[in-house]
């Protein structure tokens, strides 16, 4: 190519080349941050002080472990590991994080290469023309042209050919910024997504806490009840041995008969419960239900509270709980939302190019007379669209301002979660101090009561009846320290705590 010709191509093209130098501005409000609320700007938790927590910094995420139970650590790891509900939330993380990656990709220009081979066969005319001249000649004879001057017709042609090769490339560019804010409301949207897994997780691990506490609540009851149901059957036996004697009626052994047998009905709604707890505990983990009957099935003892209970203080809950730091991705997200609408009131300048070759031969594509190329800036401007544009920039200025809404929303949910979780930890802990002195108290009646019946004294069925009411006294005990338990995994989980970094 002359050097002149493609000077004066360079020189025509530099518009364009300047043009995609030019320093681009990004339109549309930039993120500021989310709303600040004073409500969690205290220096304590209102419910705090009731709850006899400390304002410390909170257990570490991993807070099962505290409650010193290795069956419980293994079954909320392996729900952490297996639980189906995590997994699509993980699915849903790689999807948006995808998607995030597919956005930045369009920030780039984009490249195409295509090639073609083309073989074409005309229809062959020589037949025809040859039916022709025979018609022709038969004219001929019959009083036409001569046989001896057939019309000469011409060999059918070959097939033609044609081989081409090129690329393609096109960039938009992005002198307003839509793209950008596109790549932002994208990475926001992403960041959601990971909090959503992260508040997944700790609503999960609270779940299996509270099933596998409520389990050996119902295991320790059930064995209660047994026993309870036997002191009844001695005290029923008693009562049948006095009415020999004279001394009980009919109505004495059917009042006792009557609760010995609700004794024995309310064992069954507890068999039930803790197969329904097994089968939850199963499904949580990602088993089918049955694959921990085995393992779970023994009773033990409920786990003991740890010693001391912190819950830091309302900013740092702001900053942890997974579901505020999703309703505040999501409002950035909504924020970049309003400058990619904007960005379309403006010009939209693509660059456009292709290079290619063409020719008969494969052999001669590399030449340059077989070579073409093509430069093409494209500008696109909705000058008139009737104020469409407009009406999805206010769109998203009201998507921006409910997102706000629910971002502040959240966070006084999140207050208010923990405030009432603190509450009920602090009653329920009240209720079991009580529940203890009551207990107390049936045990030295009950030892006052063998005292009396060692000294004849009292009756048999007197110290069972005192037996009886301590069974229930322990009944009542054990079911109590169990919802302190079930409070306390419920304040790890308003606290936010629970979730783990997930790998990029």
């Amino acid at each position: 190519m002359p050097i002149d010709m493609l000077s004066s191509r360079l020189l025509r093209l530099a518009p364009l080349a300047t043009l995609a130098l030019l320093p681009a501005c990004t339109v549309g409000p930039d993120y500021r941050g989310a709303p600040a609320l004073n409500a969690g700007s205290a220096q304590a938790f209102v419910r705090a002080s009731n709850a006899g927590a400390s304002a410390a910094t909170p257990l570490p995420s991993t807070w099962w472990r505290s409650l010193g139970d290795a069956q419980l650590d293994t079954l909320i790891e392996t729900a952490l590991a297996h639980n189906q509900n995590l997994q699509a939330a993980q699915a849903r993380l790689r999807e948006s994080r995808a998607q995030l990656r597919q956005q930045q990709a369009s920030e780039l220009p984009s490249f195409s290469a295509d090639a073609a081979a083309v073989r074409l066969r005309q229809p062959d005319t020589s037949s025809l023309s040859s039916s022709q001249n025979a018609q022709n000649g038969q004219g001929g004879q019959n009083g036409g042209t001569p046989s001896g001057s057939a019309t000469r017709t011409g060999s059918g042609r070959g097939p033609l050919q044609l081989y081409t090769a090129g690329f393609d490339a096109s960039w938009e560019v992005d002198l307003f910024g839509g793209t950008r804010r596109a790549v932002e409301n994208a990475t926001a949207q992403a960041e959601a997504v990971e909090a959503d897994l992260a508040d997944t997780q700790v609503s999960l691990a609270a779940e299996v806490a509270q099933a596998y506490l409520g389990l050996r609540d119902q295991q320790q009851r059930l064995a209660l009840a047994r026993q309870s149901a036997d002191l009844e059957q001695r005290t029923l036996e008693l009562v049948r041995q006095r009415r020999e004697h004279g001394v009980a009626t009919d109505a004495d052994v059917e009042r006792q008969t009557s609760q010995v047998e609700n004794t024995r009905a309310n064992q069954i709604p507890l068999d039930e419960q803790i197969t329904e707890s097994l089968d939850q505990l199963a499904v949580l983990t990602g088993q089918a239900p049955g694959a921990l009957d085995r393992e779970l099935s023994a009773p033990a003892p409920l786990p003991s509270l740890p010693a001391e209970v912190p819950v830091g203080d309302p900013a740092a809950l702001l900053k942890r709980r997974p579901d505020i730091r999703a309703a505040e991705r999501r409002l950035a997200a909504s924020q970049a939302q309003i400058g990619q609408r904007e960005a379309d009131l403006f010009p939209k300048v693509t660059l456009l190019g292709a290079l290619g070759s063409a020719a008969a031969d494969p052999g001669h594509l590399t030449r340059k007379s077989a070579l073409t190329w093509l430069a093409v800036p494209y500008l696109q401007w909705d000058i008139f669209d009737f104020g469409r544009t407009r009406s999805g920039v206010r769109a998203a200025e009201a998507a921006r301002d409910e997102a706000s809404a629910q971002y502040s929303q959240t966070v006084l949910a999140a207050l208010q979660d923990a405030n009432n979780a603190l509450s009920r930890f602090g009653h329920q802990r009240e209720s079991v101090a009580r529940l203890q002195q009551v207990q107390a108290s049936a045990d030295r009646s009950e030892v006052l009561m063998e005292q009396r019946y060692a000294a004849g004294a009292s009756s048999l069925i007197d110290l069972l009846d005192t037996q009886r009411t301590q069974f229930n006294a322990r009944q009542n005990l054990a079911q109590a320290q169990a919802d302190l338990l079930k409070d306390f995994a419920s304040l790890q989980k308003s606290l936010g705590l629970g979730w783990q970094e997930q790998a990029r």
